[in-house]
Parts: C-alpha cells; sequence; structure tokens
C-alpha cells in the first residue's frame, strides 16, 4: 500500500477520533438498536451492514470524543415496515435509545412515525433514530423530524451530483430507467427526469421501468427492453439482489449501455460485475475505497471478514453520535439530539454538517468508476482486482438541495 496514503489515512482516522471534553461517566455503554433485513433476499446486504456497525463501534469504542462504548443490538426486520415497528417497540422495551436503519425508505418513514409518537407520548424515554442509508428526499422535507438524523446523502442530492457529471458526458442521447417500485426507486426516476430535463434537455428518456423490489428471478425481460430501446446508459437506484440479477442479465444479453448506479458497491454486484458489462459501469456515492480516511480500516475490515465495507456513512454515523455527546455532556436522547443538530465535525469524506434545519448531512460526493486495481487504487473489490475509481469529486455545495423542512422541536 502506498505509505503516503496510509500515513494520510491515520492521520485523518486519528483527527476524527480525538478525545473531546469527556463525560462525568466516562467508560459508559451505548446501546445501538440495528434494524436491516437479516434473512430473505436482501439478507448478505443486511449483514454487512451488521459486521460494518460492529466492526466500527468496536474502533470508537476504543477511542470517541465522548469517552463513551458503543454496544450494536441486532433485529432482523425482513425489510418490513411493520417487523420494524416490533422490532423498535422491542429495543425500547429493552432499553434501547438509539436506532439505527437505512435499508428501505419505506421502513425509515414507518420508523420516523412512530419514534415521534413514541417520544410525544412518553417523556424521559425518548429514542433517537440514526439513518445511514434510505434516500427517499421526503424523509427530510415533509416527513422530517427532530429525532430523525440521515447521514447519506438523499436522492435528490445524488441525482444532483450525478446528472451534473453526466451532462457533460457527450455520448448520452437516450437513457433508460430500471427501479424498484417502492419510494426510493420511485425518487429516482422522478429525480433524474426533473434534473436532467434543466441540464441537458437534449436527453430522451426510452424508458421508465419499476419492478417488484427482490421478487423479479430473471431480468432478461427487462434488459431485452433496453435493447430495443436503444438506450446508451441506464440509471439505477436499485440495490443488493436486484441489481446484481440486473448486471448479469445485461451481461448475458451482451447490453452495450453504461450504467450509472446508486449501489453498485452493495456485496455481490462487484462479482457479477467482473464478469464484465457492455459499457462503463459509474456510482455516486458519499465516499469511494481510496478515501484516505477510511483506508486502515478498509483494509482491516477485509482482513477480518473477508467481505468489504459499503455503507461508508456508518463512520459518519458514529463520529456524529460521539460528538454530539461530548458537546451535550450526556448520553440523554433529547440533549444529543439537540447537540448534533447544526453541528460541524470532521468525517472521512471531509467536513460535513447535520443541517439544523432538516438534519439532512451536507457532505462531499463522489462519482467513481469500475475499473481494474492499479498501483494508485490498488484494493481490490470482492477479490475481483477491480475497484470503483473517483473520476469526479462533487463539493458539498454543489450537491446540496434545498428542503421544505418545517421541524418541530421539544
Amino acid at each position: 500500500m502506498n505509505t503516503t496514503r496510509r500515513l494520510a489515512g491515520l492521520c485523518l482516522a486519528a483527527a476524527a477520533l480525538v478525545p473531546g471534553t469527556a463525560l462525568a461517566q466516562t467508560g459508559e455503554t451505548v446501546r445501538i438498536a440495528f434494524m436491516e433485513p437479516l434473512s430473505g433476499p436482501f439478507a448478505n446486504v443486511g449483514q454487512n451492514v451488521l459486521k460494518s456497525y460492529q466492526f466500527l463501534a468496536e474502533q470508537f469504542s476504543q477511542k470517541n470524543a465522548a469517552g463513551v462504548r458503543f454496544e450494536i443490538v441486532p433485529f432482523d426486520n425482513r425489510g418490513s415496515p411493520q417487523e420494524s415497528l416490533n422490532n423498535l417497540r422491542s429495543a425500547i422495551d429493552q432499553g434501547v435509545r438509539y436506532v439505527a436503519q437505512g435499508g428501505s425508505s419505506a421502513v425509515a418513514a414507518a420508523l420516523i412515525e412512530a419514534v415521534n409518537k413514541h417520544n410525544e407520548r412518553n417523556p424521559g424515554q425518548e429514542v433517537v433514530y440514526l439513518n445511514h442509508a434510505a434516500v427517499d428526499p421526503a424523509l427530510t422535507n415533509e416527513r422530517c423530524s427532530f429525532w430523525h438524523f440521515r447521514l447519506d446523502a438523499d436522492t435528490s442530492m445524488k441525482m444532483e451530483a450525478l446528472t451534473s457529471f453526466m451532462k457533460e458526458q457527450s455520448g448520452i442521447r437516450k437513457v433508460y430507467l430500471i427501479n424498484q417500485n417502492y419510494a426510493h426507486g420511485q425518487q429516482v426516476s422522478r429525480w433524474f427526469r426533473e434534473t436532467i430535463a434543466r441540464k441537458r434537455p437534449d436527453v430522451e428518456v426510452v424508458g421508465d421501468d419499476l419492478h417488484p423490489l427482490g421478487q423479479v428471478k430473471d431480468f432478461a425481460p427487462f434488459v431485452a427492453k433496453i435493447k430495443a430501446s436503444g438506450a446508451d446508459a441506464v440509471v439505477t437506484g436499485s440495490w443488493g439482489q436486484d441489481l446484481t440479477l440486473l448486471i448479469k442479465a445485461a451481461k448475458d444479453a451482451g447490453l452495450n449501455a453504461d450504467f450509472y448506479t446508486y449501489y453498485a458497491t452493495n456485496i455481490g454486484v462487484p462479482t457479477a460485475l467482473a464478469a464484465g458489462v457492455g459499457g462503463k459501469v459509474r456510482v455516486v456515492a458519499i465516499g469511494h475505497n481510496g478515501v484516505p480516511g477510511l483506508v486502515k480500516w478498509q483494509d482491516e475490515f477485509k482482513k477480518r471478514f473477508n467481505e468489504d465495507w459499503n455503507i461508508l456513512g456508518i463512520y459518519n454515523a458514529l463520529a456524529l453520535l460521539s460528538e454530539g455527546m461530548a458537546k451535550a455532556r450526556s448520553t440523554d436522547p433529547v440533549k444529543v439530539a439537540g447537540a448534533m443538530s447544526g453541528l460541524r465535525l470532521q468525517g472521512f469524506n471531509g467536513e460535513i454538517e447535520m443541517r439544523r434545519t432538516d438534519h439532512q448531512m451536507q457532505q462531499p460526493l463522489f462519482i467513481t468508476e469500475w475499473a481494474r486495481a492499479n498501483a494508485k487504487n490498488p484494493y481490490s473489490v470482492e477479490n475481483t482486482g477491480f475497484n470503483f475509481q473517483p473520476v469526479r469529486a462533487i463539493p458539498a455545495y454543489v450537491a446540496s438541495t434545498p428542503t421544505s423542512c418545517q421541524m418541530k422541536r421539544p
């Protein structure tokens, strides 16, 4: 590994974890209820995210601004809003005051509503919800909540960054949209149409498919439609097994189109990509394999689990939480939520800010491209010999989008 990159990574990681004013009870354990699908079609993604949380909790417990220890309490929500509400009730009954979830915007919406009601009805037993990956813009607009903090960039922010890059790609003339049929997928379609029309009105949307979440076993019929449309680019916010199967079907059909994605880094997708697809595959995300602040922990995670750490926002979630607790000098959710609201700190991807008006993290974004590993970018994703390499950095102010949030504060 390049010595300069390793030293930079160690310096950034250390800077993020320099102890601040510790709590009165240094070493207090803060439990976080983790809710993701740990069984079913998206179990591989959920299990990978769980390992990531457990690994990062272990690292942050060694040193953090608040001097606390973090413990992850896992729940299998099976990707279901109703099961997630059952998980929430169980976690609250166990005295857990912090909740982490991100695998579905439908689940996130249900959790926000349930947490709001619980906190209103049970003063002194409030719960804070950390959202690491559910990106429906409504969650920090009309559904915004004082108790909800989103660590990932939302769909509108990612699409603003992605289309800023796409508008400069002269070869893009026809785009096909294919997404999972739930809040997130529907929002990807909507926001692409709106933003590309503003930036490149000459681009034609030649197809717009929504498919059932986690139920399609063969994407060949969808790929046949994409080929027939003459699309030179595909835009998709799909994730997990659905994206893996879509990529495999595209390869089998010899589809010659570029893919613009949100989640091609998800476990299983890179292995499918290694078999080859007709065009380039690009991702819009809050980070990438080569970010200096991640290098050391990324390598340690790979060595321990033989998997890749994919949901990078987990780092910023624990950094935000520990900095908020240090600022509040408390682990009480009401005080910590107030301290995290508007907080600026150093994340793995640069300076970040939890915007006070809507609790949407403001941060840099990156466009990366699937390419063979090299001396400059040596990391091997899923041991394929390839990785996602940065082709464009998007400053936070460029990716930022306005909010309609009218937040009610306690």
